[in-house]
């Protein structure tokens, strides 16, 4: 039976291919028909997102076990040739082309009401840009806005969008952890799903002499990359801190294998498959969390 939960907003981390892991916990979702009130993702948290709010179960699970491991999708070859070791252009404009072999279904997300929120940084300025419903055309400059959220620094070219270079919303003020926009889109109550196990702190960036050099012509990017781990620690001790006080359910992947450029299709099944066997133990408390937020008024 469908069950909407409309006082929870679901929070997605990025993570590249690591999130083929959290995919399975959107599979699982999509199976028993559960829906939110807000939804939003950063990075490889904006394609579970638009494949979430498509209602896709095999867009789900491609995004993050087939697509990576497509001969077309990227290689160091690619990236000799400029295309990036992830080929963003095939990944999210080419590929997901309607008659295309991992097309998205556009229609079922303009039809689907829920609200979101997907994220990429301005390389000119390091500003976050959050784009949501009321941005959404049509699914080439969808798409493009979902490659812009998920250009990861240096292994993928940056897109332009209406004039601006834009890279990953990792390096936003989060950290790659959208709760920033669900709090100000009025959410009190999350369910977050991280790529990272909960022991995870994210190390300082070592050399960062290195970092403004290598983006010396976007000195907004460098100082992003380098203020990242501190920016990402920080929203992990906030979401911990809303988990203790009842506000949260944080998901963390407790079987993690492959890392955020996986690109063997075996690896990634299996990275999957984990995330379902885990998904099956946690299932009874998510689901505790969940129906408590419908029983009780939002704070």
């Amino acid at each position: 039976m469908a069950q909407h939960f409309p006082h929870v907003a679901l929070v997605i981390e990025g993570g590249g291919t690591r999130n083929s892991y959290t995919a399975a916990v959107l599979d699982k979702f999509l199976a028993e028909g559960i829906s939110f009130g807000w939804v939003g993702g950063i990075s490889a948290g904006s394609s579970h997102t638009v494949n979430f709010l498509s209602g896709s179960r095999k867009s789900v699970r491609e995004a993050f076990v087939e697509v990576p491991a497509a001969r077309e999708a990227g290689g160091w070859g690619s990236f000799l040739r400029g295309r990036g070791y992830f080929n963003a252009e095939y990944i999210y404009e080419t590929s997901t082309a309607v008659g295309q072999p991992f097309a998205v279904d556009f229609d079922a997300i303009v039809a689907n009401p829920t609200p979101f929120r997907i994220g990429a940084v301005r390389a000119d300025t390091g500003e976050m840009v959050y784009w949501g419903r009321e941005d959404l055309t049509d699914l080439a400059d969808f798409t493009r806005r979902v490659r812009a959220s998920s250009t990861m620094p240096l292994i993928m070219p940056m897109p332009l969008i209406d004039g601006v270079r834009y890279v990953d919303g990792a390096l936003g003020p989060t950290g790659g952890i959208p709760i920033d926009a669900a709090k100000k889109d009025g959410f009190t109550t999350f369910l977050v799903l991280l790529s990272r196990p909960r022991e995870y702190t994210k190390p300082p960036t070592s050399r960062p002499a290195v970092v403004r050099q290598l983006f010396r012509q976007y000195p907004a990017v460098a100082e992003a990359v380098i203020r990242r781990p501190d920016r990402y620690n920080r929203t992990r001790e906030e979401l911990l801190t809303l988990e203790k006080s009842g506000s949260a359910y944080v998901f963390f992947p407790e079987n993690l294998t492959v890392g955020n450029r996986e690109r063997n299709l075996a690896r990634l099944q299996a990275s999957f498959a984990a995330g379902q066997a885990q998904m099956e133990g946690d299932w009874p408390n998510i689901m505790g969390f969940l129906e408590a937020t419908n029983t009780t008024l939002p704070g």
